[in-house]
């Protein structure tokens, strides 16, 4: 056994360490939570790190989980040891290829961050839906249920592999495995080599296909032999079981750690035993450990082996004592008379012990953990305690209130067994704060620095940032099992004051815990007496110690604006005393030259600064008397509808776990206009109007990426119930002469980005460094406020049907139906999507691709997309990432068939009838003929159709009433007609995503949609990187970047969708960039929704992931354009039937430095630090891509049409391109004895033509 060399790192990490040594080709995908093992992969290949076979691995990017299945199926049939990484709807894509790749006997080890499946909703987080969709595949499934085991099973998966030749799926928890941060035991490279022989990765390489040895694969088989050829394989997976255990009693050997593949643990003569799989096994562990040491009979049987499942061996490792068995199964098939796992166990104890005539004990099975669900050791008592029954529920649930079908079993959310010699801390951030970052690394100086186990474990919820974070941390002298959330703290965080005023924040904290708070204010007591008063009673009765400090004070003046984290974590490790304060600190400090070296020595020496600064700042809370008056917690106002404060306001309180099943849609449906009832809070500044320098131009309305930012006029009697503090000027457009205008901010909902205060064009002449929009603090005006946001509502809407919406100030008076996203601060991509919904939101559908605008746009608790006074809005879906534009397109047809159902038998109840008909002809003509191009023209249709209901009412009526027979049909027709009349006004259909859908994942579709012909809008916000998934690289990366899966900067240029869609000269198409020119973008917008085709949009949208200050994100939209690397242009079809040029390039001749624009961004400045020769040659290869881009773009815009002769008829084809008819192209050719067709097809093989049989063309 080799010496151990301990580490701190989480479960993706573990793994890749072992998966990338036991590599020659890697091919990956980025999807959450296994994208980390991609990265991972991706840098060490970029720094050379070789494998334990001496070379750099070759790992490509693929674009979609399906082309990385095919690359893994294609490099191991070539006889490479190949891996990949991949979670829920990604390793569904993979299906097809996993029956082949196991079909075929070949080896190969996928590692899998086990996630939910999309169903009523999708999820990011934890359970086994996605790996038991693959049981039926052929490849083996191994489970591991923490980050040292991961590790470990990560390398036995590969020696069983090669050994078995059956493929293996390696699975552990998404998140609670995944991402836990674990100080385990690594494995050195020499135990690799002795647990993989080398003569196992030979005889993988001679299988491989190669001309020096050619042979047949993937035939098509026929009825004679198929069924045979599958039997082939079963002495395969017969040896299987014991292969894997023998690599495991190897590993054994050379490391000391043991592992089986069905593990009992437990008392010996447990009479009641838990079988499970996963993270969860060592919750039961350590609750079996306490269970049993209270006297109590019981274990838990851990499963790592899933297919093949061994019956014998299953049974041999349960105790002969038990007599009741609950199998827990992390997954839900519905309609099956049990979960997987439940029905392997009931057979194997049939097989093995009834057929015998053994005694065979009660087996019930359950449900537990779906969406990383909590799953803690009161919830393993319970289970415990359903077995004890006469006769235990079965099937059950556990860990959530089912009302309806009644399977839940109870728990005592009170027990708890956290052991007294484990310090734990949960720290409150906020997302985008650095606090998750900042406890990552405490953990790792803790592991590192001290004799003492780590664990981190983080919580957040799918808001790109401003969502709550959590994180909980432990450490101890022992290996830490608990997979689970704090349940008593003896250290509590809370890093923004805001979470005082709505969470129970101190539920779990322990009497005598110590408390840290965020707080705004530097005086000790006005800190106290600001603490609400439900926190302040729990501090009392607690007996808390609490601690203070403006971070934020802090931060700023180190330059960090409102990165607190490592200001709160010299202050965790001054407190809490894990190690000594001046070696704390210099931990820190080495921890932070590490974590931001990269980013340069700016960002390293602000960090710094600000733990040199914290302590000083950091002071004791003296604790008095709890305030009389009860402040409750509120969450949403009493005015809500009873769905948002029944139900959304528990999830916004942090309570969804209690909400029972009765209280949720049945099919996923929810209702929009949510997110106007969270109030956030989560700006430190917020920007304030200043009238007597604002021009009105309409801008910073525009950018505001949560739309907090309006504009209204309005009649200045308006004013007489106006607040004090409602600020106001006159109208500055001549169209408003004698109106009021207003711009206003909603403060509770805005982030803070300080986006308008970099837009705005005015200036304070008396103040130059203020504008019309500067940022002031948000607490002191927060009262006044929402007053005066409450107000500004009230007032009307400017008509619609008046508005030129060809002028920004005027547009920019529409109202947004996209509002207060979970979106990042600064947000490019949200401004072109509220532009969007304030242009057509009221007619609007949206197929909406998985990615970043998915999740701000319809992730849980509130959503953004909202409806106007008339009940009108954007009805918003999200399918998959890689249907959408099919989904979308689907939306088309549907409409299309809907509206032409309505004018069918508007025509046939109307103009067909003659007199008979009820409904006046001129109503049925302007209804059939109005050509809805305008805001007035729909406003009329509208008005016709609410007319068209109203006769129709009447019409049925009178049927209803006069007794007689009517005519065959004729009240179908119009109950008919009256459910499709709505589709009488023209709708807008939207397909929207990200560039990973666009460029790469859903090319394909997006293409085959776009050469429909169907009147779609498709907007591409291009962030140039996989923004969702944490920044890997795309198709649309510019050359030079530096983005995950790209580590030593793109070596290719970016994909130029735009002109692969004119190619099809059918297609509107715009590059637009808001921040370079907002009306180009707001003309783009209209031509596109006008145009009756497919219409493509590609958005230039600035990102985090950019290395940018989010702040100057429009600032960055412009040098993009002005350096030439990001063109603005249009291509509209409609100028073709003109004879005029089609593409309109409205991109000047760049004037910028492309170098000055590029090193502008970190994402582009991080490679001349790290690799200042590829960043000098990529520099120069994107000078040229920019270069050539320019000249061929400039020539297609100056083409004339009209001096283009048309080519000349030639062979079997007319002008036009048109074929020519059969008879014509065989009199031309016949001179030859050759069709043309033929003589292409001659030319193109260099072979003379002849004919062929039908059989021959045939798929």
């Amino acid at each position: 056994m080799t010496d151990q060399t301990f580490a701190t790192l989480d479960g993706n990490e573990a793994v890749a360490r072992v998966a990338y040594r036991l590599s020659e080709v890697v091919a990956i995908y980025p999807i959450t939570p296994s994208s980390p093992m991609g990265e991972w992969a991706d840098a060490w290949a970029s720094s050379e790190n070789p494998n334990i076979w001496g070379t750099v691995p070759s790992v490509v990017e693929m674009q979609s989980e399906g082309g990385a299945a095919g690359a893994v199926h294609g490099s191991l049939q070539a006889g490479s040891v190949t891996t990949t990484f991949t979670a829920s709807q990604g390793l569904m894509l993979m299906l097809p290829n996993l029956y082949k790749i196991a079909g075929e006997l070949t080896s190969a080890v996928l590692h899998i961050a086990a996630r939910s499946l999309a169903a009523q909703a999708l999820s990011i987080f934890g359970d086994h839906s996605d790996v038991m969709a693959a049981r039926t595949t052929g490849c083996a499934l191994l489970c591991s249920a923490s980050v040292q085991e991961a590790q470990d099973l990560a390398a036995i998966a590969t020696r069983a592999t090669l050994e078995s030749r059956v493929p293996f799926l390696h699975f552990f928890d998404g998140f609670r495995t995944s991402h836990e941060v674990q100080k385990v035991k690594l494995i050195p490279d020499a135990v690799l080599e002795q647990l993989v022989p080398l003569d196992l990765v030979l005889q993988h390489r001679q299988r491989a296909l190669t001309p020096d040895r050619p042979a047949i694969r993937g035939t098509a088989q026929n009825p004679d032999v198929y069924f045979q050829a599958r039997e082939t394989v079963n002495r395969y997976y017969e040896a299987c079981a014991g292969i894997v255990q023998q690599a495991m009693d190897e590993f054994a050997a050379l490391t000391g750690r043991q592992y089986k593949i069905y593990e009992y643990h437990g008392a010996p003569d447990a009479k009641r035993v838990i079988v499970l799989m996963g993270s969860g096994c060592e919750t039961a562990h350590e609750a079996v450990d306490y269970l049993t040491a209270q006297g109590e009979s019981v274990g838990v049987l851990k499963v790592r082996l899933y297919r093949p499942f061994d019956s014998l061996e299953f049974i041999k490792a349960l105790p002969k004592t038990v007599e009741a068995i609950a199998v827990l199964d992390r997954t839900k098939e519905p309609g099956a008379p049990g979960e997987p796992l439940y029905l392997d166990v009931v057979h194997g104890v049939h097989e093995q012990l009834e057929v015998a005539g053994k005694a065979v004990p009660k087996v019930v099975g359950g449900r537990y953990g779906l969406s990383s669900k909590e799953f803690t050791p009161a919830m393993v008592k319970a289970v415990f305690d359903n077995l004890s029954q006469d006769t235990p529920k079965t099937p059950f649930t556990v860990g959530i209130h089912d009302d309806v079908t009644q399977t839940s079993i109870t728990w005592d959310p009170n027990f708890t067994i956290e052991p007294d010699e484990v310090v734990r801390g949960i720290f409150y951030g906020l997302g985008s704060d650095g606090t998750v970052g900042a406890n990552k690394n405490s953990i790792k100086i803790i592991g590192g620095d001290t004799d003492n186990y780590a664990q981190g474990y983080f919580v957040y919820d799918s808001k790109k940032s401003g969502s709550v974070t959590v994180s909980h941390l432990r450490f101890g002298p022992d290996p830490i099992r608990s997979t689970y959330l704090i349940d008593s703290a003896n250290f509590v965080a809370c890093h923004q004051w805001e979470f005082l005023q709505k969470f129970d924040i101190l539920e779990a904290a322990q009497s005598g815990a110590t408390f840290l708070i965020n707080t705004p204010f530097d005086d000790p007591q006005e800190t106290w007496l600001r603490v609400p008063q439900p926190i302040q009673q729990v501090i009392v009765e607690k007996q808390l110690k609490v601690y203070a400090i403006n971070a934020y004070k802090v931060a700023r003046e180190a330059g960090m604006r409102n990165r607190i984290n490592t200001v709160m974590q010299t202050c965790f490790f001054a407190l809490s005393g894990v190690l000594p304060r001046e070696a704390a600190i210099a931990a820190i400090k080495q921890a932070i030259r590490k974590t931001y070296g990269k980013k340069g020595d700016d960002i390293v020496n602000m960090n710094i600064k600000a733990v040199e600064s914290t302590l000083g700042n950091l002071f004791e809370v003296p604790v008095g008397t709890p305030a009389t008056e009860n402040t409750p917690y509120t969450w949403v106002p009493d005015t809500a509808p009873p769905f948002v404060r029944d139900v959304l306001g528990q999830l916004m309180a942090r309570k969804g776990d209690d909400v029972p099943v009765s209280a949720l849609p049945v099919d996923g449906t929810y209702p929009s206009g949510t997110s106007q009832y969270e109030k956030r809070n989560v700006a430190q500044e917020i920007p304030t109007w200043d009238p007597n320098v604002c021009v009105q131009c309409g801008k910073c309305v525009m950018m505001c990426p949560h739309a907090v930012i309006r504009s209204k006029v309005y009649d200045p009697g308006a004013l007489e119930t106006a607040p004090t503090t409602f600020k106001h000027a006159a109208a500055k457009d001549k169209t408003w002469s004698d109106l009021r205008f207003t711009i206003q901010v909603a403060a509770e909902d805005c982030t803070g980005c300080a986006l308008c205060v970099e837009v705005c064009p005015a200036k304070n002449k008396a103040e130059p460094s203020k504008k019309a929009i500067n940022m002031e603090p948000q607490l002191p005006l927060r009262e006044q406020e929402r007053a005066n946001w409450d107000f500004f509502l009230g007032l009307p809407n400017p008509d619609r049907t008046h508005l030129n919406l060809n002028k920004i100030a005027h547009q920019q008076m529409q109202e947004p139906l996209f509002e207060f996203s979970g979106a990042c601060a600064g947000c490019g991509e949200t401004p072109y999507i509220k532009l969007a919904t304030q242009l057509f939101g009221d007619r609007m559908l949206i197929a909406n691709a998985t990615g970043c605008s998915s999740i701000y746009g319809g992730n849980l608790p509130t959503t953004p997309y909202t409806h106007n006074a008339a009940g009108r809005g954007p009805a918003w879906s999200n399918s998959l990432f890689e249907d959408n534009a099919e989904f979308g397109l689907g939306f088309r047809v549907a409409v299309d068939k809907q509206s032409t159902q309505a004018l069918e038998l508007l025509k046939s109840v109307t103009l067909d009838l003659e007199g008979e008909s009820r409904i006046p002809r001129d109503l049925a003509v302007a209804l059939l003929n109005n050509g809805q191009n305008s805001e007035a023209d729909i406003m009329e249709q509208r008005q016709g159709v609410e007319a068209l209901k109203q006769h129709l009412d009447d019409w049925l009526a009178a049927l209803a009433g006069n007794g007689v027979a009517s005519p065959t049909g004729l009240r179908n027709r119009l109950i008919n007609l009256k459910s499709l009349a709505d589709y009488l006004v023209r709708k807008s259909v939207w397909i929207v995503g990200g560039d990973g859908w666009a460029y790469d994942i859903g090319y394909g579709g997006l293409d085959h949609v776009l050469a429909s012909g169907r009147n779609v809008n498709v907007l591409v916000m291009d962030t140039e990187v996989y923004s969702n998934t944490g920044g890997q690289m795309s198709k649309a990366t510019p050359r030079a970047a530096v983005a995950k899966f790209a580590a030593g900067g793109k070596p290719a240029p970016k994909k130029d969708l735009g002109l692969m869609a004119m190619t099809y000269g059918n297609v509107y198409v715009a590059s637009v960039a808001m921040g370079a020119r907002d009306e180009h973008t707001l003309r783009a917008f209209l031509e596109a929704e006008s145009y009756d085709g497919p219409s493509l949009i590609i958005a230039y949208s600035h990102c985090i992931a950019h290395g940018i200050n989010m702040a100057k994100g429009m600032e960055q939209q412009k040098m993009a354009v002005e350096s030439g690397r990001w063109l603005l242009y249009r291509y509209d079809p409609r100028k073709a039937e003109q004879d005029e040029n089609p593409l309109m390039l409205d991109t000047r001749t760049p004037k910028r430095s492309l170098e000055a624009a590029m090193y502008s961004e970190n994402r582009f400045k991080m490679l001349l630090r790290s690799k200042p020769e590829d960043a000098k040659l990529l520099l120069q290869q994107a000078r040229e891509d920019v270069t050539t881009r320019w000249h061929m773009y400039q020539y297609l815009a100056a083409r004339n049409p009209a001096d283009e002769s048309p080519l000349p008829t030639h062979q079997g084809y007319q002008a036009g391109h048109g074929r020519a008819p059969n008879g014509a192209a065989r009199a031309q050719a016949s001179g030859n004895g050759a069709t043309a067709s033929e003589t292409v097809t001659g030319a193109a093989t260099g072979e003379k033509a002849s004919g062929s049989s039908p059989a021959s063309t045939s798929a």
